[in-house]
């Protein structure tokens, strides 16, 4: 599973010209699902993610976590992340995980995550053509590899 997560002091996403979701102060993450991903990634992923201090605290060091400066997620399935360009220049998707596979651990994933950061976040919708906007803050781009946790 891998996330990439975007320091943002807005993002919203629109799905036929309707926004979807929209938050201020936070992340936008995109995760990308692969077909050997489980729930231990993630219940890995999320606490990883909320526990992550990228936010500046009053000396402006990146030591805050998303708590503690009350922000909010805006999670968006994109299964291109896993895309492979190892041959040609038409990338290949073979490691993204099907929908039958990937919408369950999406589901989880919004749940996880509303779990651990103790409220609601905002969603795209899995398989449709979003448009997405954000104002990357700082700018400020982590990605974590699932499993890359050892």
């Amino acid at each position: 599973m891998i996330a990439v997560i975007q320091r943002v002091s807005e993002a919203s996403v629109k799905i036929e010209d309707k926004i979807k979701g929209s938050i201020q102060k936070g992340f936008l993450i995109l995760l990308g699902i692969t077909h050997e991903d489980t729930l231990e990634d993630v219940e890995w992923l999320s606490k990883k993610i909320v526990g992550m201090r990228i936010f500046s605290d009053e000396e402006g060091k990146m030591n805050l976590d998303l708590k503690s400066v009350n922000g909010d997620i805006l999670l968006i399935s994109q299964f291109t992340l896993h895309a492979s360009t190892k041959k040609g220049n038409r990338p290949s998707f073979i490691e993204a995980a099907r929908p039958e596979i990937a919408i369950p651990l999406y589901e989880q994933m919004i749940k996880q995550l509303s779990k651990d950061l103790g409220k609601d976040i905002q969603t795209g919708e899995f398989g449709a053509d979003m448009k997405v906007s954000l104002v990357n803050d700082g700018p400020v781009t982590i990605i974590i590899d699932s499993k890359n946790k050892n």
